[in-house]
């Protein structure tokens, strides 16, 4: 059984290297998304010079190293080299992990005039009350939380769609958080 499971070079290069995998496998990329407000809207609690950097720089390499690790993947594909298509797989996750959870955090900040930096009303502060006791018991698990991780990483509040509640996920360095997509 277990030599059924094995696969020759000249195979997995062959199943790379196909007409049809190369007519489905376009190299696309990914570029910067504007933020739905300026810069410094969020002063005094965040300024816009922070805003700025963390949003052009910070956001921007990111993508930057996400699409260079797509193009290095694409030509890898196309060459039959399933070792480097393999050795990638931890850049494309980082990068694109990092890419994605700083789109997720951008459109969760909101101006004041826009209800942000306000406790949450409606539905969802109800379902903070019946899911965690209080805004602020949800705070305080949500900072426990983000004290456990070692080195970096993400607190998210979402739904859980099977559980119909809300629940906390945390997710080390840029680990993507698609359980709430």
């Amino acid at each position: 059984m277990a030599l059924r499971s094995l696969a020759t070079i000249k195979t997995l290069s062959q199943g790379l290297n196909s007409t049809r995998l190369a007519q489905y496998r376009a190299l696309q990329t990914f570029s910067l998304p504007d933020l739905p407000y300026d810069y410094g809207v969020l002063e005094p609690i965040i300024s816009g010079e922070i805003m700025q950097l963390h949003h052009q720089k910070h956001h921007q390499t990111y993508i930057t190293n996400y699409n260079k690790a797509l193009e290095q993947l694409h030509e890898a594909i196309q060459k039959g080299d399933s070792s480097t298509v393999v050795k990638l797989q931890s850049a494309i996750k980082f990068n694109g992990g990092g890419h994605i959870n700083h789109s997720i955090f951008w459109k969760n900040l909101a101006p004041i005039w826009e209800g942000g930096g306000e406790p949450p009303k409606g539905s969802l502060g109800w379902a903070i009350d019946r899911n965690f006791g209080s805004l602020g018991s949800l705070i305080h698990n949500i900072n426990a939380e983000g004290a456990a991780l070692q080195g970096s990483g993400w607190v998210w509040l979402g739904v859980d769609k099977e559980l119909k509640k809300l629940v906390i996920q945390s997710t080390a360095n840029q680990v993507a958080c698609i359980r709430f997509l």
